[in-house]
């Protein structure tokens, strides 16, 4: 474990110590809340390339940061590859029924 609550290595937060705020913070983001809309879709995980948003390749890197600091995404490397996917079983352990619910509304 090196920085409190980030695992070693693959700088994934701990879910145990996510704040609740940390995690609204970024769903208030609207290119954020639909980088999430669109992993909680069929087929979930992404490779970075098919995340089709009309935004710069930094500003996206920079938006999926803030969703992993804040234990909403998975990032995984597979040879020059790099795949994002939503940490819901997690999420929903930590926090029942909050990305439900914030993607319920946002449909809305």
């Amino acid at each position: 474990m090196g920085v409190k609550g980030v695992s070693k290595g693959a700088g994934h937060p701990v879910l145990c110590d996510v704040e609740l705020v940390t995690v609204l913070s970024a769903l208030a983001e609207p290119t954020r809340l639909r980088i999430v809309a669109m992993l909680s879709e069929p087929g979930g995980e992404r490779a970075w390339k098919d995340i089709d948003l009309p935004i710069a390749q930094s500003t996206l890197s920079h938006h999926l940061r803030i969703l992993r600091n804040a234990g909403l995404v998975r990032n995984r490397t597979e040879g020059t590859r790099c795949f994002v996917s939503l940490r819901e079983e997690e999420m929903e352990g930590r926090f029942p029924g909050l990305l439900e619910t914030v993607l319920h509304c946002r449909d809305r």
